[in-house]
């Protein structure tokens, strides 16, 4: 056992207990003190930052060395002070997500070089890391996430369990299956980290100020701000807030409440441990999966952090109801190794020297969770300059490359990569403190469960932000989570399997999505769509304004078409449904998850243009059903007195009416490509709505049909969806997007000009259409697409977007980004899926042609042509 004794040693910190961790742990850059605060004083700012944790100094730092003037941080006792100080240190390549993988990239890369530019010793160890995968179902886990690195930067490879013995012989080898292994990764030391970005912000002409606490914001109607400290006022362009556990505070200055929670994180720190001082190398760091902690070398001992179950984690509840405790800075909470003994105790089977070992320190510390573990970084909506950098669960390895991101972004106008999983406005009014605790519990505890593709977690739901079908679907579907909404993504079938079974492979819902497609294809499906972020417009410049946002023209009052923004550098930043309604007046629809990212980017450029608009998020007001398949229009004829027939009520064409008595806005557009309607209606109508629609399509076979079946039907037609096929990342000519961009319209949209010179440059890759025959797994997105041939080496040359198998061939389907050269109609390339490559096939789109386009062959020419 753990030497318990051993905690009364040298430096073990409790609550109130001040220092640096530097003084508990022993690390490098303890000879380095604070550099002197500095004395002077701005009245005007071009940025400011407010927290002087790692996140924030590296901010600085970037934007100071980018070349921009006047960027003052402000700290309100000093650098690293909150969450940096105790840090663990940790730096790895590795991240489940896609573009999250840059941001470390950018850290560690950062990291490598820092001590050299700035002459700070940061105490860098890069000795690698191993994921231990000790059961069959990680093993399918770490070859999923092979294929979505292959197409990224970072080195990371699946080793046998003779090679991770080799690298870290303490090991017990008994149930370790496979390893999964990134080299360059390992650990820094936190304070002399923040030091170095520190000295480099100063060098490249930030001041950094503290203490300098702020204790008012105040908005200017220019745009500006007023900040307030007890040394004086300053004038900033913009502000950061970079307050780590402090940033609930500085948004409550202006009236918003950030979804945060300090959560307690623990980890042990041993004295010296003769097998490891005997080793000749130092230890990779160690993830054991499955007993949930990590483990790394410290000095010559070790240093190991468990994550606790929700059950057990302690949540510091009381600083959101009454604030951080005044003067809390560098303080640890009390120790509690019984909360995590069980994690002990399967570290000491895992590496059996720590049985011996004495305990010198566990260190209790806060950190900031946000509800789903990802920090919270952009601009914030309904709040004009106003930027977050908060949340970072892991700041470490996230301060360099976010500092980076970030500085980039506030230069150039856009973000350089698509982020939307970090946007601060994935959340709004239905983020309540109480759903902000259980999610954060919930994250916290599943720091190192599976990650399953369609991953759905439960705590919190559901929020207030229910439609008016909630109630009558709930037991007849497996829901899914869309920016707090609930809604069926499969209905059950009588017999069959029932819940959420998450899987590598083909699970529960394929049967049942089958049907449901068949639903649509055959008869008449309806599905709830009410999560759809709906904003109107209007006003006598609404026109103007739609007409500098979006690349396509503005559709006729009656109709309506698909719309995309883009950004200055010819990047789709958005996609959305403009219908209009009335002279001037539009509905605008977007995804669910693009609500607030596209009402932020839309509100922007009214106030920066001077445009005489009135814009309004409707999105909680109105629910939407979708009523799709070949009995749509008879189904909905039953009902209303309009005339539904194709030559009066065209696709694309939007107008209100009466369903059985109740209001609607009808736009005849489905995204299954089938004939169909959008059903706009007030929230409360939804179950009365629902059933009239129900009731009437019961001779035509009516039922219900959820969002894995719109996907199947969706790729089968060759629909793009934004944030998979298009996002920050791709121009709308490599996304196929070509139709919608009309580049000869008199406007000057955003990114017109950018997107000529594209065009002009030509394309160096091309979104295709793949059909691959596998087992019993199917493409989801991201995965690497291989091809050798031509004199050419076999490897990784693109990446899938998206995927699903198409009920209709029977064959996976998926959209894919090639090499121009490899996007020709008959090409073959190969897919990797859980550690196998799938031979796949470029395919003319679409698989399976649109009801209207179907419609119009048949009139041409019968049913030959089709």
């Amino acid at each position: 056992m753990f030497c318990l004794g051993a905690r009364q040693l040298r430096g073990f910190p409790l609550r109130g207990s001040p220092g640096r961790l530097l003084y508990v742990c022993g690390r490098e850059g303890e000879e380095n003190p604070p550099s002197r605060a500095e004395t002077r004083w701005k009245d005007r700012a071009e940025t400011v930052i407010i927290g002087g944790g790692c996140v924030g100094v590296s901010l600085a730092y970037h934007l100071a060395k980018a070349g921009m003037k006047d960027v003052v941080l402000l700290e309100k006792s000093e650098l690293t002070a909150g969450s940096t100080w105790h840090a663990a240190g940790l730096t790895t390549y590795f991240h489940p997500g896609i573009n999250l993988k840059k941001i470390h990239y950018d850290s560690i890369k950062l990291y490598e070089k820092l001590e050299e530019e700035t002459g700070q010793v940061v105490g860098f160890h890069q000795p690698g890391s191993i994921r231990i995968a000790t059961t069959p179902v990680r093993v399918d886990e770490f070859k999923y996430q092979m294929t979505r690195t292959g197409w990224h930067a970072t080195e990371q490879y699946i080793i046998e369990p003779e090679k991770i013995q080799e690298m870290f012989p303490l090991l017990n080898m008994n149930k370790i299956l496979a390893g999964l292994y990134n080299p360059g990764d390992g650990h820094i030391d936190p304070y002399s980290l923040t030091m170095a970005l520190a000295a480099g912000a100063r060098k490249y002409g930030a001041l950094l100020k503290y203490p300098a606490p702020v204790t008012s914001l105040k908005p200017k109607s220019d745009g500006t701000w007023d900040v307030e400290t007890p040394q004086g006022s300053m004038r900033a362009n913009r502000i950061v807030n970079a307050a780590g556990f402090w940033a609930r505070e500085v948004g409550k200055m202006i009236g918003l409440e950030h979804p945060l929670i300090p959560v307690q994180h623990q980890y042990v720190v041993t004295s010296t441990i003769p097998e490891v001082k005997a080793l000749k190398r130092e230890l990779p760091v160690l993830r054991d999966l499955e007993g949930s902690y990590y483990l790394r070398q410290e000095r010559d001992g070790l240093l190991f952090g468990p994550y606790e179950s929700q059950e057990k984690m302690e949540v510091q509840d009381s600083w959101v109801t009454n604030g951080v405790p005044p003067g809390f800075g560098k303080e640890l909470f009390e120790s509690d190794l019984d909360r995590i003994m069980e994690h002990v105790e399967a570290a000491m089977e895992m590496v059996p020297v720590l049985k011996k070992a004495d305990i010198i320190n566990i260190v209790n510390g806060p950190i900031t969770y946000s509800p789903d573990i990802l920090p919270m970084v952009g601009p914030h909506q309904g709040v004009r300059n106003y930027w977050v950098a908060i949340g970072f669960g892991y700041g470490i390895i996230h301060a360099g490359g976010v500092g980076k991101y970030l500085s980039d972004w506030i230069l150039h106008g856009e973000p350089p990569f698509d982020l939307i999983e970090l946007d601060p406005n994935r959340y709004g009014k239905w983020t309540t403190t109480q759903y902000t605790e259980a999610k954060a519990r919930e994250s916290y505890g599943f720091n190192n469960i599976v990650g399953y593709p369609k991953e759905e977690r439960f705590a919190g739901r559901p929020t207030q932000r229910v439609s008016g079908l909630y109630k009558t679907l709930e037991s007849k579907c497996s829901m899914g989570f869309h920016a707090g909404w609930e809604q069926p993504h499969w209905f059950y079938q009588p017999g069959q399997d029932t819940g959420y079974r998450p899987s590598f492979r083909r699970t529960n819902w394929f049967d049942p999505v089958g049907s449901e497609y068949k639903q649509v294809m055959q008869r008449v499906g309806v599905i709830d769509l009410s999560p759809f972020g709906k904003f109107n417009i209007k006003g006598q410049d609404s026109i103007r304004l739609l007409d500098h946002l979006f690349a396509n023209v503005i559709p006729k009052v009656g109709f309506t078409n698909i719309s995309h923004m883009l950004t200055p550098k010819g990047q789709v930043y958005a996609e959305l449904t403009v219908s209009h309604l009335s002279p001037g007046e539009f509905l605008l629809i977007t995804g669910s998850g693009s609500e607030l990212h596209d009402l932020r980017w839309i509100e922007e450029e009214a106030v920066k243009g001077g445009y005489d608009v009135e814009i309004k998020n409707i999105t909680d007001e109105l629910g939407v059903l979708g009523v799709a398949g070949p009995h749509a229009r008879k189904v909905l004829q039953k009902l209303t007195s309009e005339d539904l027939s194709d030559d009066v009520f065209k696709f694309l064409q939007t107008k209100s009416l009466k369903v059985s008595n109740i209001p609607v806005t009808a736009i005849r557009i489905s995204y299954t490509g089938e004939l169909g309607w959008e059903l706009y209606h007030r929230r409360e109508d939804s179950a009365a709505l629902y059933d009239v629609i129900m009731n009437a399509g019961q001779e035509e076979g009516i039922d219900n049909f959820g969002t894995y079946a719109m996907n199947a039907l969706r790729l089968e037609k060759a629909f793009r969806a934004w944030g998979s096929e298009m996002n920050c990342d791709t121009n709308p000519l490599e996304a196929g997007l070509g139709y919608f961009i009309k580049l000869n319209k008199p406007a000057d949209f955003i990114g017109k000009q950018a997107l000529k010179q594209i065009k002009a440059k030509g394309l160096k890759r091309r979104l295709v259409c793949l059909t691959l025959a596998t087992d019993d797994v199917d493409p989801e997105g991201n995965e690497s697409i291989w091809y050798g041939g031509k004199g050419l080496v076999f490897q990784v040359v693109g990446n899938t977007t998206s995927g699903s198998y198409s009920y209709s061939i029977q064959k996976s389907l998926a959209f894919a980004y090639v090499p121009v050269e490899l996007s020709k109609v008959g090409q073959q390339v190969e897919v990797e899926l859980l550690g196998k490559n799938y031979s796949a096939t470029v395919i003319q789109e679409p698989l399976v042609l649109t009801e209207p386009i179907r419609n119009q062959l048949q009139k041409k020419g019968g049913k030959d042509k089709i």
